[in-house]
């Protein structure tokens, strides 16, 4: 495959923010859904499992939305199709602000879990192509700090928007947002076709060549075990909070400010870490470090608003802090000449691995007659087991452009 043009340092930031713009708005769109389910379940008369399905709905689309994606995703320039799918990505959001009820709601999140889905295999690509292996850990924490950015200022000004006109009022944010955002990625993300250059295999050659990889299915395993580690709790956090922690709905946005506050200074120094101390060694640690909060979270009914904050702080920065030395491995882990395809796929695998953990939650969860959830701390128990495995499988995969052939640095 021809290589990616070299990139300026101040292109290669610009292209980096822009990446990372995107992210937000397509993680905002995803994360927004969670603390509004009270108001979900009051709006629409739904049960803690039919907004579980609202959640997942979403991912689930993702996950088919990349499948398909697979099938034609390395025959476009990057920067034509990454702008396609982000239009159609901005106007289904708005359709969501427009929804009338739960039926129609449920619809437009499928149609934006549709072109959404694409649209962060899409971005991860577009680093892994244009970004030394190296440098790929810092350049993934500044992509990454889209989900900071979303938990700090998206969810509470989201919040807010809901809280003092209507629940629409943050889809309509999002759209408008988006469209900003497609004129500035037209204005400053290089051309980026690269990859169309020399002979390529046919769209379903390529598809069973990164199938029948063994290192692509480990890799497609490590997402799915990376997804389902927080999946399982992290929906039903808000429900959880005003049911049994008696927190009031003003206190939530609390819980996401002070998460992305801490993750936003802490992904930059993950990234730093991941390219200094090893991918591998650095996600061992920050998985495992997930797991005792993540199961706190479960645990924390009765305790003041402070040290609930502490809790739930100290799971998004693990949980967010891991994904960034595991993006780097899972993308290094691609063969550079079919990653367009690899990473669509691997986005199915992710999504489906978040509505599926979702899914599970939901129904392992439930209310008793005075209306707590009960047992919370199972989606916890599956989470944790999760995210052990994927410490197990991680120093398992090859990476590509590493000095060393196994995954150990």
């Amino acid at each position: 495959m021809t290589p990616a043009p070299t990139l300026t340092p101040r292109r290669e930031l610009w292209l980096l923010m822009t990446l990372a713009g995107i992210q937000f708005t397509h993680i905002l769109d995803f994360m927004i859904m969670m603390p509004l389910g009270p108001q979900f379940r009051a709006l629409f008369g739904i049960s803690d499992a039919q907004f579980g399905l609202l959640v997942s709905a979403y991912t689930l689309a993702a996950g088919a939305s990349g499948l398909l994606a697979s099938t034609y995703v390395d025959r476009f320039g990057r920067k034509k199709l990454l702008l396609t799918l982000y239009v159609l990505f901005g106007v289904a959001t708005l359709a969501c602000g427009l929804a009338p009820s739960y039926v129609l709601l449920m619809a437009a999140r499928v149609a934006a879990g549709l072109f959404g889905g694409v649209l962060s295999a899409l971005c991860q690509t577009i680093v892994a192509d244009t970004i030394p292996f190296e440098r790929r850990g810092r350049a993934m924490s500044v992509v990454m700090t889209s989900f900071s950015v979303s938990t700090v200022a998206g969810v509470p000004l989201g919040l807010f928007l809901a809280a003092h006109f209507s629940w629409h009022a943050p889809f309509f944010g999002i759209a408008a947002l988006s469209g900003v955002l497609v004129v500035m990625a037209a204005l400053t993300m290089p051309r980026l076709d690269h990859h169309l250059q020399g002979v390529r295999p046919s769209t379903w050659s390529g598809l069973s060549q990164v199938l029948a990889d063994r290192n692509h299915q480990k890799a497609f395993a490590l997402t799915a075990l990376m997804m389902s580690a927080g999946f399982t709790v992290v929906p039903y956090i808000t429900l959880y909070m005003t049911a049994n922690a008696g927190l009031r709905a003003e206190d939530i946005p609390y819980i996401y400010l002070c998460g992305g506050v801490v993750t936003l200074f802490s992904a930059r120094w993950f990234g730093r870490a991941t390219d200094r101390l090893g991918k591998v060694r650095t996600f061992r640690w920050l998985a495992l470090g997930a797991v005792v909060p993540m199961v706190g979270v479960t645990l924390v009914g009765g305790l003041p608003l402070a040290a609930i904050l502490v809790v739930t702080t100290l799971m998004f920065m693990f949980m967010s802090g891991r994904m960034i030395p595991g993006m780097a491995i899972i993308t290094s882990a691609a063969e550079p000449r079919l990653r367009g395809t690899f990473m669509t796929l691997n986005a199915s695998v992710q999504a489906a691995g978040m509505g599926i953990a979702a899914f599970v939650g939901g129904q392992l969860i439930s209310r008793d007659p005075q209306g707590l959830v009960r047992n919370y701390w199972q989606a916890a128990l599956v989470g944790a087991l999760a995210s052990c495995a994927a410490v197990w499988l991680a120093p398992r995969l090859t990476l590509h452009g590493a000095t060393a052939a196994p995954a150990k640095s």
